[in-house]
């Protein structure tokens, strides 16, 4: 995919209450253009009221927010134009057929033309262009969730907006949503996506945005979180006869050891794996697989609220 310097998305000491309630407190954050950007966090972490500040729909009390150099606020229209927002509860009119909550959503985003083929093609993409003669009362959650990912593309937008965008959905559905992720990634649109679920982000995060209670504990790309977050290196060792493999508890560098069936071995840096392999093989363990292995993101997510604790 292609990134650059610029962001698409700032929010520079943002702050934003509701009554006595601080749901955003000191927010910075950027989102590259072309990038994927996870914004992890509990419920009640703030990133909802992230995304509703981006968009312009809610004004922030103090600090600064920009979409595409403009303030959502001021240029409320011209930024939401070039959105595609697909809200945790998508708003759709239920005594509509699919179709013709697609081509109101054509016509608020002013898309050019006639917008019906382009509506057939967004519909086949999600698998519900069979179903868009049916009112949308009647459609199922899987079914509602792929028709607002529908309207979200229709308009071929330049940021993406996901808030929770799995939660409740069929495997099916849910994979669509991360297909739709991928693709608009390789395609140099920016995305920024809302979670609690964090297998979601494996594998499609470019920038990792930690947040609670309002403000980000911690952002990095995966990689420099694990790097900040998980210094030492996890191997998985696994042999003809698994309990030769103890032998490594007891090796001075060795920081951490656990078997269950093969061993996790933890080791103070990646340049002691030889030292391990060679202090194994001499003690006569006839190893089958050593295989250093990458922490999951919710493991670096954990290590991330411990350290912070």
């Amino acid at each position: 995919m292609t990134v650059s310097s610029d962001p698409v998305v700032r929010l520079d000491g943002v702050r934003r209450t509701f009554g006595s309630v601080v749901a955003l407190d000191d927010l910075t954050f950027c989102a590259p253009a072309g990038s994927v950007s996870v914004l992890l966090g509990p419920n009640g972490a703030g990133k909802t009221t992230a995304v509703r500040v981006v968009t312009g729909a809610l004004e922030p009390d103090a600090g600064t927010v920009s979409v595409f150099g403009l303030d959502p606020v001021a240029a409320g229209a011209e930024v939401r134009r070039r959105c595609g927002v697909v809200p945790a509860r998508p708003a759709l009119y239920d005594r509509l057929d699919g179709r013709d909550n697609l081509r109101y959503a054509a016509a608020l985003f002013d898309v050019p033309g006639d917008p019906l083929p382009r509506i057939e093609e967004a519909a086949d993409r999600f698998g519900i262009g069979h179903a868009l003669d049916q009112r949308v009362g009647g459609y199922s959650t899987g079914m509602r969730a792929r028709l607002a990912l529908a309207r979200a593309v229709l308009h071929d937008p330049d940021l993406l907006l996901l808030d929770e965008p799995t939660a409740g959905l069929d495997p099916e559905s849910a994979r669509a949503v991360l297909g739709l992720i991928d693709e608009m990634a390789e395609r140099g649109k920016t995305v920024v996506m809302c979670t609690h679920l964090l297998l979601e982000a494996e594998g499609l995060a470019d920038q990792v945005v930690v947040m609670d209670e309002g403000s980000v504990l911690v952002s990095g790309t995966p990689e420099d979180l694990t790097r900040r977050f998980w210094p030492a290196t996890t191997v998985l060792v696994d042999a003809e006869d698994r309990s030769g493999l103890d032998r490594a508890e007891h090796l001075d560098f060795v920081r951490g050891y656990r078997r269950n069936g093969a061993a996790l071995v933890e080791l103070v840096g990646a340049a002691r794996i030889p030292d391990l392999v060679e202090a194994l093989t001499r003690d006569g363990v006839r190893l089958l697989r050593v295989e250093p292995r990458t922490p999951s993101l919710e493991e670096l997510y954990f290590a991330v609220r411990g350290r912070q604790g």
